[in-house]
Formats: C-alpha cells, structure tokens, sequence
C-alpha cells in the first residue's frame, strides 16, 4: 500500500492542509480503494493524524505511476484551492537563549576541533558572546559559553586573529547611541576564558551605526576588516590594521562608498584575478541593490590607503536588499523584502550585466525575506534555498526552504509558527550526521541562538 504522508499546517478550507496538490492528487487516485474524490479526500482526512513526513516520498511515487491520469487531474482543481505547500518542521535545539536580542551567527573553528564555533552579539542584552562545539553527543544541549564583552546595542560579533598570536579574538559592531567598534582581546592562556579585555578602537567611536565587520587583508599587513554601517553617514570602507594591532589608537579608517543600510558584506574573488573582493547588500540607500566592490590589488593599496574602490552595481537595484550568500558555484541568494529570492549569475566578465532570477514565495505562510542560503539540504545532488523571515507573526512560519521540482519552487516548513525574527542562516552539519542543519538567531519571541536538526539522515 502506498503510504501518503501529509504536512502539519493548519487546517483550510474545511479542514484540509495539503501539499503540491496535483501529484498529491495523482497518489491519491492511484491508491488502492480510493474510487472516488470524495473517498480519496477522507482518507487523508484521516491521515493528517499521523506525523508529517516528507513530501519527497510521495512525489517520487508519483513519477513512478502510471493511469488514472484524468481522475488526478480533476481532484487537483480541487485540492489547489484547499492547499498549502509545506512539510513537518524540523526538530528545534537551543543553544542559548540566557539574553535577550540574538544578532546573527557568525562561525570559525577556533580551537581546532574541525567543528564551527560561533560569535553572536546579544542587542537588547548587551553582551558579546561565543560558543564552543560540544561535540556530536553533547550538540542538542546548550552548548559551552563565554562572555567575551559587555557593550550596548551589538549587532554583529566575528572573530579575527587581529594580533596573530594565535588565539582568535572577536569584533563586535554596535549601534544604538553607542556608534563604535570595539576589540575583545582573546585571552593567551585557554583555561582563563575570563580574562578576554575590551578596548572601543577610538577612530571609529560615535561616528556610524556600525552593523557588519569582514576581517580582510587588504595592504599585506596585519588583518584589516571591511566595515558596513547604516543610517547618517552610512557608508561602506575599511579599517586599516597598523603595525603594532593591540595599538587601537593607531588605526584608521578609509571610506569606500556612502551607504544606507548595509546588511552583508562577503569577502569572493569576483574576477578571479586572485584578490578578494567585497559583495555587500545595500537597503534604504538613494540606489539600493547588489554591490560588487573591485580589489585594485595590495600594491595599489599600499601606495595609497584611501584608494576607493570601484562600485559594480551587479542585481536587485533599487529593491530593499536584506541578507545575501554565495555559494561554491559562485551564484548569489539575496533575501529581498517583502517575498522574493534574487538569484545572480555572472557572465564570463563580471562587469558585464549578471543574469537575474526572481522567486517568489507564498506571503500567507511565511514572514518577509530576511535571509537565504543555498545548498543540497535534502541530499538528493541538487540546490534547495533555505530562508529565514521578519515579521513571521501568528500563524506564519519565519524558517522554511524551496525545492524546485518539474521547473517550480515547492516551499518546505523547517520551523512552524513559533518565532516572528530570525536573521542569517548558517547551513552546517552540526551533529555530524551526514546532512546540513539550520543554525539562526531568532530576536523577538523566544530570544535565542539556535538549530533546526535536519531530519534528510
């Protein structure tokens, strides 16, 4: 007997919650004792009792399945208009949620262990705090903390070996009345995990509403970072390193380009001449979109430290870009408000016009576009986009993923209705099982740093 699995939504139009309706339907009308619509509608009536499994199963048999075809057709007319593409959300863990505000997730082994490490800023709580991986056995519970600062309004918290001494400190970006950048010194010793000292760096204290750091090399020098901000004075430009890095007097900072709100900034040689560039998402600005910014190349920079560097406007212009990612495949996916996925592809010279795609997702069962991210998250060999969501009240799911099948993109609940603000996305075997998990911040109802477990393995 074909076993039909059903989603976990709430019920509509008269108690019916179903997912992809036509294949669905096709199932239904291939099962056996299902001689009518009206019988095929009972009994998954009765199967919404069971747990929701994933709506793969039964795509998959339905390629496989053959007659019946106009008996199919005609109950997808009617499940269409009683329907709602999604699946079970996924298993949720917390690995924090002691504070209040959680700002983004920001990963790095920084022990060595060859598992990520997280960085987040807590906003309303104002503290600064990293996160150890457990291990396998120990990831669903709250994992190993230390309070590396206490600074008002953090929105984002990355760390960077700014000394070289071998031990990764960390970058918090505030906002707020606070407008500074500040440096938490990585303690040398690993059993005094206390003694992390904070210093503001001076040249950047109450000038912008600072919201990104990317630690870069720019000059050859010490690592540098890539600074984004919002608001009066926004702008995009870098923090140079000086020679003696625990001198926070002695950096200094280049603007590159008057910003409005800047949500990513992702380090991507663009051009493949060897350098890093600077992909950044620009909201609320005179000329919202996509930026690429072009690396003139350490000796240029060297000669010349306030060198800017040019804008290639690449996608997404004048559209409220959020955050964005890039893939190994070097195609972009940028959340953009209020329910669409821009996806950019660049031609053989990149300062030629990229090749833009728009998917939209359904606004009644998700929040608005805060994040995407693309990977193979159900292990099938193809690209899916996770997305994360503002505004997922009632309800309204804020974590879902789209899965393109026979040329549509099918949406996939990963975190039902609990949580309305999520941020970025990390996609990372975190209990090392064999498939991606979801790692987020949610900021609004229950405060937390935490992961969706997927259940594909």
């Amino acid at each position: 007997m074909l076993e039909l699995p059903v989603n976990t939504m709430p019920p509509l139009g008269g108690g019916l919650a179903l997912s992809w309706s036509a294949n669905l339907a096709m199932a239904l009308a291939k099962r056996p004792g299902s001689g009518s619509a009206t019988s095929a509608v009972q009994t998954l009536t009765a199967a919404r009792k069971q747990m929701a499994k994933r709506m793969e199963a039964w795509l998959t048999a339905c390629v496989q399945m053959q007659g019946c075809f106009m008996r199919g057709i005609c109950l997808s007319f009617f499940l269409v208009a009683t329907m709602a593409g999604s699946s079970a959300p996924w298993k949720l863990h917390i690995i924090d949620n002691t504070s209040r505000g959680a700002d983004g997730v920001r990963l790095q082994d920084v022990n060595g262990d060859g598992r990520p490490d997280i960085a987040t800023g807590w906003e309303e709580g104002g503290v600064v705090r990293i996160y150890l991986h457990p291990g396998p056995g120990k990831v669903r519970q709250p994992w190993p903390l230390a309070e590396v600062g206490k600074v008002k309004s953090p929105e984002d918290a990355v760390f960077a070996d700014l000394d070289k001494d071998g031990f990764y400190d960390v970058v918090s970006s505030c906002e707020g009345k606070t407008r500074t950048l500040y440096f938490h010194w990585a303690p040398i010793s690993k059993a005094n995990t206390a003694a992390w000292q904070t210093q503001a760096v001076p040249v950047t204290a109450g000038k912008q509403s600072w919201m990104f750091a990317l630690p870069l090399q720019i000059d050859g020098g010490g690592m540098d970072l890539v600074l984004g901000s919002k608001g009066g004075g926004a702008a995009i430009g870098w923090l140079k390193s000086p020679k003696n890095s625990r001198d926070v007097k002695a950096w200094n900072y280049y603007p590159w380009y008057q910003a409005g709100w800047i949500m990513s900034l992702i380090r991507h040689d663009v051009d493949k001449d060897g350098d890093m560039d600077v992909l950044a998402s620009d909201r609320r600005s005179k000329t919202p979109g996509i930026l690429w910014l072009e690396n003139p190349g350490t000796k240029a920079m060297q000669a010349n430290p306030s060198l800017r560097w040019t804008v290639h406007r690449i996608g997404a212009s004048d559209k409220e870009v959020m955050f964005m990612t890039i893939g190994e495949d070097n195609i972009i996916h940028a959340a953009v408000r209020p329910n669409r996925i821009h996806v950019l592809r660049a031609n053989t010279d990149p300062r030629k016009p990229w090749r833009e795609q728009i998917i939209t997702y359904p606004t009644d069962n998700y929040g608005t576009a805060k994040a995407a991210r693309a990977a193979d998250i159900d292990g099938d060999g193809r690209m899916e986009i996770a997305v994360t969501c503002e505004a997922a009240n009632g309800a309204k799911s804020g974590v879902f993923f789209l899965k393109k099948i026979d040329g549509k993109w099918i949406d996939h609940d990963i975190g039902g209705p609990k949580g309305i603000k999520y941020d970025r996305i990390e996609l990372v075997d975190l209990d090392q099982d064999g498939d991606l998990d979801l790692l987020t911040c949610e900021e609004r109802d229950f405060n937390a740093v935490l992961w969706y477990e997927n259940p594909a393995k």
